[in-house]
């Protein structure tokens, strides 16, 4: 498993990134969270540095997870995740609530039964890769966080991740719904929806209602709210931890 240690100390705080990404993409995030703990960020399978290239799972995922908390001495631990990573985060708190002592879930809808990759591959396929330089990465995205997820190679720069990967990892949650686990989180929790991040419209509110959590619509904000809404995410967030836990 790979592992970055952002600093901060005492109880845990896990960073789980979004499809795509990798721990060091929350390099910015991390650095104000130390306040709170021990912040460690982990590059999920399939992604980054991990060498575990499958199976994808959600279980594989939030088992990964589990065994990251245990192994690092971070439990219970605040598990923050966006996206792919807020889905494992909800889906650790219900089935290993001994672990986690709060969860942060950033723009994943709980129920995309029957959605296919195909309503957005063509969004893949029209990117310009290989990529020619850091530069025109963060030109083409219009943030600097996408070069966190490109590595060079001798014709210029690949995504690191597999796009075979990404796309059976992604078509695995059209396949089922996750409300049952929504529905045994008990841990406090904060659930952040972007307006432009395209979830379906009523879940993540709904999911907030359900597992007893607060709820935040950032309605200028796309997709990575704590890029595109950086000071929202932090006041929101900070605020949480500061009433939900006590800092260390």
């Amino acid at each position: 498993m790979s592992v970055v240690e952002f600093g901060g100390t005492g109880q845990g705080v896990l960073l789980l990134h979004g499809l795509m990404s990798r721990a060091t993409a929350w390099w910015p995030v991390a650095q104000w969270l130390t306040p709170f703990g021990r912040v460690v960020g982990i590059d999920q399978r399939g992604h980054g540095r991990n060498p575990r290239r499958g199976p994808f799972r959600t279980e594989d995922f939030v088992a990964d997870a589990a065994e990251a908390i245990e192994e690092l001495g971070l439990g219970p631990a605040v598990v923050i995740g966006h996206s792919m990573g807020g889905l494992h985060a909800w889906c650790l708190a219900a089935t290993r609530p001994d672990l986690v002592r709060a969860i942060v879930v950033e723009d994943f809808a709980p129920d995309n039964s029957g959605r296919t990759v195909d309503e957005w591959r063509w969004l893949f396929d029209a990117w310009p890769v290989p990529f020619q330089s850091l530069g025109h990465i963060r030109a083409y995205f219009g943030s600097p966080l996408f070069a966190e997820y490109f590595e060079e190679r001798e014709d210029g720069w690949h995504l690191i991740a597999s796009m075979d990967d990404l796309y059976e990892i992604a078509g695995h949650w059209g396949t089922r719904s996750y409300w049952d686990f929504i529905d045994a989180v008990r841990c406090p929790s904060l659930v952040i929806e972007a307006g432009r991040g395209g979830q379906l419209p009523g879940q993540m509110a709904e999911a907030a209602r359900r597992s007893r959590g607060q709820y935040l619509y950032v309605e200028e904000a796309g997709h990575v709210v704590h890029d595109s809404a950086p000071w929202v995410y932090r006041g929101a967030v900070e605020a949480f931890l500061s009433t939900s836990i006590s800092p260390v």
